[in-house]
């Protein structure tokens, strides 16, 4: 994204190299209870949909669509809530439908971003990340870069990891606008010492998900982000969440992303289809390896 909202293109070929009803339901609820409880289906329905399940051997959500009471979507909204897998629905959340893995999850393009995720565990060598920072970088504006930390962090939220997404960015920030936050309380305010980590906001819809807003734009980036305390706050931050994610500014703004990259565990790289240059993804890549940064996976995005 690099500061750009326009880019909200999916991964097209991911590379891997060197109650309300924002409330859950409990899990032993049915799904016709969730669906009721929700309003998308009335008190009275439940029994039609009942007798034709005990009469055609049905699923109560295969009997619900059969009778034109449901859709599939309304189904799937329901067996996330027996599941406690969180998802938002349009037009009920502050959250901007750019995130795609918080309003879409059952879609194509998300089970492209389950399978980044699936392997950059991997890569991290465990089960869990390890209490590992992640930085996203790219070598230029507009790869979807900050699309991808966003995306990524409601995945890793959704399979129950404690995350935190930081937006580095203090050029052109853009997490902020992405999850509907004030922004006046960030990053900014705690590299200079002029707030705590009590600036951290929990994102309510999307349980276990939490974001540290860029804060104000301050005149000197670099020099904040070079302080000591970014890496102390890291290894705080580690010990309270499973993930964290680091949205970065794009190489060619500044060297901004060399100095929170080197203080995170690692860098996955995003680039963009036809767009992005070989030669300065490659240059990117070896700055960041003179600075003992480990390139943990890139990401090619479509369009």
């Amino acid at each position: 994204m690099g500061g750009s909202l326009a880019d909200r293109q999916l991964p097209e070929e991911i590379m891997m190299n060197a109650p309300s009803n924002h409330e859950f339901a409990s899990n032993e609820s049915s799904i016709g209870t969730i669906l009721v409880q929700s309003g998308r289906i009335k008190a009275e329905d439940v029994e039609r949909v009942s007798r034709l399940q005990q009469e055609e051997n049905l699923r109560f959500g295969d009997a619900a669509i059969k009778l034109g009471l449901a859709t599939l979507s309304d189904i799937q909204f329901a067996l996330s809530r027996q599941y406690d897998y969180p998802y938002l629905q349009r037009g009920e959340s502050r959250v901007s439908e750019m995130l795609i893995a918080a309003y879409n999850p059952f879609s194509p393009q998300v089970e492209a971003l389950r399978a980044l995720r699936s392997q950059l565990i991997l890569r991290f060598g465990d089960a869990r990340m390890c209490r590992k920072s992640l930085a996203i970088v790219s070598a230029e504006d507009n790869a979807g870069r900050s699309w991808l930390a966003a995306n990524l962090a409601v995945i890793f939220s959704q399979l129950g990891e404690r995350t935190l997404l930081i937006d580095a960015d203090l050029r052109q920030p853009s997490q902020h606008v992405l999850f509907g936050l004030e922004n006046q309380v960030g990053l900014s305010n705690v590299l200079s010492g002029r707030s705590k980590s009590d600036s951290i906001v929990k994102i309510p819809d999307l349980i276990g998900l939490s974001v540290l807003t860029s804060g104000p734009i301050p005149p000197n980036p670099q020099e904040l982000l070079e302080r000591q305390i970014l890496p102390q706050l890291l290894e705080q931050y580690s010990e309270s969440f499973d993930v964290v994610i680091i949205d970065t500014p794009s190489a060619n703004q500044a060297a901004d992303c060399y100095a929170v990259a080197s203080r995170a565990g690692g860098a996955l790289l995003v680039g963009r289809k036809n767009r992005s240059r070989v030669s300065d993804m490659r240059a990117l890549v070896e700055k960041l390896s003179e600075t003992g940064v480990g390139i943990v996976g890139s990401v090619l995005n479509d369009g």
